[in-house]
């Protein structure tokens, strides 16, 4: 399954609880997903407390595929091709030099 298949996916589940209803109190904005991303995204962190590794790796699980859905329908209610601006970042990244590996002598 690609990105643009769970992207339908996440659609449907979204809709299947009414949450794209202009009365919903789960309303999908940019900034309410925002904020939603990164407190799933705090739930990942929060596996890793006390602990190298998490403890309960089904909730871990549960935990990234939250980010992800998360992640998926902010791009897509903000209309970018998620798929897309990964491959352009992957790009644009693939000879960039960070100043701290320079610093490190680690740098290409």
């Amino acid at each position: 399954m690609d990105i643009k298949q769970l992207t339908e996916k996440m659609n449907q589940l979204v809709g299947h609880h009414g949450w794209y209803d202009p009365a919903s109190p789960k309303a999908q904005t940019p900034r309410n997903l925002a904020i939603s991303l990164c407190l799933e995204a705090a739930e990942v962190l929060e596996h890793f407390q006390w602990s190298d590794e998490p403890k309960d790796r089904q909730a871990f699980e549960g935990e990234l595929a939250d980010v992800a859905l998360y992640l998926l329908q902010i791009a897509s209610v903000s209309e970018i091709d998620l798929e897309e601006a990964i491959l352009t970042k992957i790009e644009q990244n693939w000879d960039r030099v960070w100043q701290e590996d320079v610093e490190k002598g680690s740098g290409a």
